[in-house]
């Protein structure tokens, strides 16, 4: 998932940025495909109800019947799950963009530097989380700028 929330490339392919902000906004649009997805479905099941039983009582119509009618529910009883779990996707980025701000905000403490979103004055923009792999030769951390690379040999 190089480029993470942004499609943008960190150039060696080890590492993404997170923004909440566009998490939240990518879940808001989840929960809007599965409110959408819900009504449609609640549409087609009372358009195939006022439809009643056209295929009549003969040997044919009663075999269609019979396996329509199994059909019918477990359609639609799949297609309303489907709506929820779409619907669920949305919250688990709302979680996800939550969580993230909270670990930043928590980092940055821990390094002495609070700089998260909860300590920026109102109207102030967020910055986005930045994970990366291994450090590089470049030296980068987890997040550019809170603080220096922790050397790979600790001894003294």
């Amino acid at each position: 998932m190089a480029g993470g929330s942004t499609g943008e490339s960190d150039g060696d392919g080890t590492g993404f940025a997170l923004k909440p902000w566009e998490l939240h906004g990518e879940g808001r649009e989840f929960e809007k495909l599965g409110r959408e997805l819900g009504k449609a479905v609640g549409t087609l099941e009372k358009d195939l109800a006022a439809l009643g039983a056209p295929w009549g009582a003969d040997q044919p119509g009663s075999a269609f019947a019979a396996v329509y009618g199994p059909a019918h529910g477990e359609l639609l009883g799949g297609l309303r799950a489907l709506a929820g779990q779409v619907g669920q996707v949305g919250a688990g980025l709302h979680t996800m963009a939550e969580r993230t701000t909270d670990t930043d905000t928590s980092t940055a403490d821990g390094f002495g530097a609070n700089t998260g979103p909860a300590a920026a004055a109102p109207g102030a923009v967020a910055r986005p989380a930045v994970y990366q792999g291994p450090p590089t030769a470049s030296g980068t951390g987890a997040t550019p700028g809170a603080a220096p690379a922790v050397p790979q040999d600790m001894s003294v």
